[in-house]
């Protein structure tokens, strides 16, 4: 279990960020008002001259430079990586003959279900645990089915249209992600934003534009199939994307991961019996096969860990921005495992995407995205005797 999962058990105050005005104080102070936090501000610009503008831009560019930024960053590489490595072995399985791809997430959400359910169950006790799924589990089966629609669907896309599309069509979840933040936690976003979605945009742009020029796509059997399909999917994953963090941050980490696995497995599960059973039994089923399944799920595990704790950082679209440089860390891989050329396109591709998530929180800052109060159900005495627990990352 991650520290930041058991963090969430911690009996201490949540403080919540809804004023910033009044005179500074520490927050365990007993002058420390219960529902005020002091939210960072960026150091203004000034125009007065050209040196004290100079001075005021590295001080501005300086003020980006906090712990949770820098995790945030790192945190967002991480499971980008991990997009690519699940990305990698899929395709080894392919090769492999090996191609079942609701099967393949079966594992990733069994994983989920039995590490994250039982310690759910812990802290709620059983029987508080049985009146969540009664009360609150609907919301949990809609979250679980968009995510495993949209994993089907995605993978799916890969079979009728081309890697270009397939691309470009993915980063429809940003737009998508956005909305569905907006109408549930209704952010203000500063226009330096929208620039740093464009940018990392451009990044994949270029990224794009490098696959073409080396000759990485492949022909279509369906594209208009495989378009609707990868813009479904999409559509779903800028979804669950936004609903997920929405949870993270009311609920605590493992209510919300546990859930998805234990409703994931059983909507998986059905899917897989229907689609998939008789492929299964002429599927190569062998040591390379399982091994490659067990890093598949490996990585998946850790991008599912990580996500909801970023979304609590940063926000589901920032997890959205981050995943675009995963086709740079493809090449890497492909330089050893496929032997790829190297395009010098691919090295400002991947700079210019770090470059608009840098530019994403120029002027906002990571704890104007939505507040974070997450709480145990009310209905429920948590083990430990609180209903309130800390959220702050």
């Amino acid at each position: 279990m991650s520290s930041a999962y058991l963090e969430d058990t911690k009996d201490i105050k949540a403080l919540r960020p809804d004023s910033i005005e009044g005179p500074p104080s520490l927050p365990n102070s007993p002058s420390a008002p219960h529902d005020e936090i002091h939210l960072p501000v960026r150091p203004p610009l000034d125009y007065s001259s050209a040196p004290a503008f100079a001075r005021s831009l590295w001080r501005r560019f300086a003020s980006l430079w906090t712990k949770r930024f820098v995790l945030s960053l790192l945190a967002g590489q991480l499971v980008s990586l991990c997009i690519t490595c699940t990305n990698v072995t899929t395709t080894e399985l392919v090769n492999r003959n090996w191609a079942l791809p609701t099967t393949q997430t079966f594992f990733l959400y069994f994983s989920l279900f039995v590490i994250y359910t039982p310690y759910t169950i812990y802290r709620y006790t059983f029987v508080g645990w049985l009146k969540m799924l009664y009360k609150d589990g609907w919301k949990y089966i809609i979250l679980a089915a968009c995510d495993v629609e949209g994993n089907f669907l995605v993978v799916k896309a890969y079979q009728y249209t081309t890697l270009l599309s397939c691309m470009l069509l993915d980063a429809w979840a940003i737009p998508v992600c956005l909305l569905f933040c907006f109408i549930y936690m209704r952010p203000k976003y500063h226009w330096t934003q929208l620039l740093g979605v464009l940018i990392c945009v451009g990044g994949l742009g270029m990224l794009v534009a490098s696959d073409e020029i080396t000759d990485k796509d492949w022909p279509a059997s369906s594209r208009a199939k495989g378009d609707i399909f990868m813009l479904v999917g999409a559509t779903l994953y800028g979804f669950t994307n936004a609903t997920e963090e929405f949870f993270v941050r009311r609920s605590p980490l493992y209510e919300v991961v546990g859930q998805l696995g234990m409703w994931g497995v059983l909507i998986n599960g059905i899917q897989a019996a229907g689609l998939e059973h008789k492929d299964m039994t002429t599927a190569s089923w062998n040591g390379a096969t399982i091994g490659l399944l067990v890093a598949y799920t490996a990585a998946m595990f850790i991008l599912y860990t990580v996500a909801p704790i970023l979304y609590r950082m940063a926000s589901s679209a920032y997890y959205n921005l981050s995943l675009l440089s995963s086709d740079f860390y493809g090449l890497l891989f492909g330089l050893f495992l496929f032997h790829y050329s190297v395009y010098w396109l691919y090295f400002p591709a991947f700079a210019v995407v770090i470059l608009g998530l840098i530019i994403y929180f120029w002027h906002a800052t990571p704890e104007e995205q939505g507040k974070i109060e997450p709480r145990v159900p009310e209905y429920v005495n948590e083990r430990g005797g609180t209903a309130l627990v800390v959220g702050q990352v």
